[in-house]
């Protein structure tokens, strides 16, 4: 009989754990579901509901264009983190595109395109929701970060007594930069080599309305304003007065997953 006592003990301490195990297992699944059946439901209601979101942006600016990436983390039902690149061509507003004939178009008066690339962190909170799945949600978005710009030489074909020479701003050159004659630009290829860095920094407000018929598809448009300002005066035409700080708004289409 003794014999039998300490197996008979060992069993039911077993029997105990695998019963305690079997427990938590099935209450993790209980909870697993009651989260998924929540989250259908939310979804059927037109509540955003997602653990992270990717979303692609092209934008019309009041001083130029551009285009963006953004990578979302949900913190909470309405509040997310966003990580964002974005990368634009900024011009003045003065700039004039002449068109010639047999030539490329050209600005008269441009020294240098200017490009800014952007990395940014904000946030994305939701103002108001869908209503049902077949709604528009409205979220406000504000982000601010690093401004790295870019100033590239613009050239220009000069043509002078029948000779075509490729040229781009400098004091010995300012005549013929300005008199002409001019055949046109001398294309997108030309001072890539040449690039000069302009630190800043820049600060971003925007509402967006998405109207994406399911919770994983992102599509809809971006309306905001944004700063950029710089460590030193950025050149961008003749006879124009150099700026540090650029104000601007913007128009941006997007699209994107949610998951």
């Amino acid at each position: 009989m003794k014999k039998l006592v300490i197996p008979i003990i060992l069993s039911l301490i077993v029997s105990g754990a695998f019963a305690q195990e079997k427990d938590s297992r099935d209450q993790k699944r209980e909870a697993k579901k009651n989260r998924i059946n929540q989250m259908v439901k939310e979804e059927e209601e037109g509540v955003l509901v997602y653990n992270k979101q990717s979303i692609f942006g092209f934008r019309f600016r009041t001083n130029g264009y551009g285009a963006f990436y953004e990578l979302g983390r949900s913190k909470s039902p309405t509040v997310s983190m966003v990580y964002s690149i974005e990368f634009d061509e900024i011009k003045n507003p003065k700039e004039d595109k002449k068109f010639v004939f047999f030539g490329n178009p050209y600005v008269y008066g441009k020294i240098n395109n200017f490009y800014n690339l952007k990395l940014g962190v904000g946030q994305q909170r939701v103002l108001g929701q869908k209503g049902n799945k077949n709604g528009i949600a409205v979220l406000g978005v504000y982000a601010a970060g690093l401004s790295v710009g870019l100033l590239r030489p613009y050239y220009i074909q000069y043509n002078g007594s029948g000779t075509t020479e490729t040229i781009k701003y400098t004091p010995q050159d300012s005549v013929k930069f300005v008199d002409g004659p001019i055949d046109g630009s001398a294309g997108i290829g030309k001072g890539w080599n040449e690039l000069k860095i302009k630190p800043g920094g820049y600060a971003k407000a925007a509402i967006r309305f998405d109207w994406g018929r399911f919770n994983e598809v992102v599509s809809g448009i971006e309306a905001g304003v944004s700063v950029e300002m710089y460590a030193s005066k950025i050149p961008i035409m003749l006879f124009q007065k150099e700026q540090r700080l650029f104000f601007q708004g913007h128009i941006a289409i997007l699209f994107g997953r949610r998951k």
